[in-house]
């Protein structure tokens, strides 16, 4: 146990910041055990200056943070979509970001530390957003504080218990470690599980393709066109709003007989293959989710135009 608490001790600030610094870029190393045993030792004489360690924190979060601002800014929502294809949750996390930050704002960043997953992409969404970036380091200081502040404040109070936890890595280091680890890939394992069994369900969902949705459109049997994404400033001509988990109620207006087609931006389509299984369990049989979602209608939309613009070009005239 000596060794263990002379390294934290002497270097603890550091181990901090590095650690804090690794969770914040994206890393799967939890900083909050780490913050408990320096909030533990900082009610010692010869522990680190608990000041400092919040200090260290705040920092370590800006300058991961700020990365993440940055990246959310240059690369906006590709970003976004390429970070849940290899999240555990790829389903909602977009969505549910998404939504969080438009609708508090810069503010969502005072809590979105506290809330799994929310906060590498509370911050690359306040970079989208165009956020001013003097708000937005106050906001994510002021949530560094409070994240780190909580789980130093814990520490503080459950000191006792904090050194029972060091006796016993001290005593059964290797095997302690092992246990930690082995804990932490039965956790991911288990999400891991959850995310392919609901990718192999939702890709039983039919997929329409975007061509057979613009002929459908144009045709005498208009499908009704369901926008499952949080909020966004272009949305294909006459689609209707509607939240994942609304009630259903909101389509009382059509028969079950209606043809719906559901997009989101999400990868694998799994938000509007969601929303698509729970309308087909309510009755309504004729319901797709479209394939490739709206990124897949806007490129050829928006290569259809250009073709259509370069047509509309006057010939050059023979010399």
């Amino acid at each position: 146990m000596g060794e263990l608490k002379t390294l934290l001790e002497n270097h603890g600030v550091v181990l901090v910041f590095l650690n804090v610094l690794a969770e914040q870029a994206g890393l799967p190393v939890p900083a909050v055990p780490m913050l408990f045993v320096a909030g533990a030792l900082g009610m010692r004489e010869t522990g680190p200056s608990i000041g400092v360690v919040l200090a260290a924190v705040i920092v370590a979060c800006l300058i991961a943070d700020t990365a993440w601002y940055f990246a959310g800014k240059r690369l906006g929502q590709p970003m976004l979509r390429t970070i849940c294809r290899v999240s555990i949750s790829p389903d909602s996390c977009i969505r549910q970001t998404q939504s969080l930050y438009l609708r508090v704002g810069p503010r969502s960043l005072v809590f979105a530390k506290l809330l799994p997953g929310a906060g590498a992409l509370s911050t690359a969404m306040a970079g989208m957003t165009a956020t001013p970036f003097a708000v937005f380091l106050f906001y994510d200081a002021l949530g560094a504080l409070v994240w780190a502040g909580g789980a130093l404040l814990i520490g503080i109070v459950f000191t006792d218990f904090v050194e029972v936890i060091l006796l016993a890595f001290s005593t059964y280091g290797p095997l302690a470690v092992m246990a930690v680890l082995a804990a932490f890939a039965a956790f991911v394992a288990y999400k891991f599980v959850r995310r392919v069994r609901l990718l192999r369900r939702t890709r039983r969902v039919r997929r329409m393709t975007v061509e057979e949705l613009e002929s459908r459109r144009t045709g005498e049997r208009v499908p009704l066109v369901l926008d499952v994404r949080s909020s966004a400033d272009e949305r294909i001509p006459g689609a209707v709003t509607m939240d994942l988990h609304a009630p259903l109620e909101l389509l009382a207006a059509h028969p079950v007989t209606t043809e719906i087609v559901i997009y989101c931006a999400c990868p694998n389509e799994v938000s509007a293959a969601i929303l698509a299984e729970r309308l087909q369990g309510a009755g309504y049989l004729n319901t797709w989710a479209l394939a490739g979602g709206f990124d897949e209608w806007k490129r050829l939309h928006d290569n259809a135009s250009a073709v259509e613009d370069l047509a509309q070009e006057p010939a050059p005239r023979a010399s």
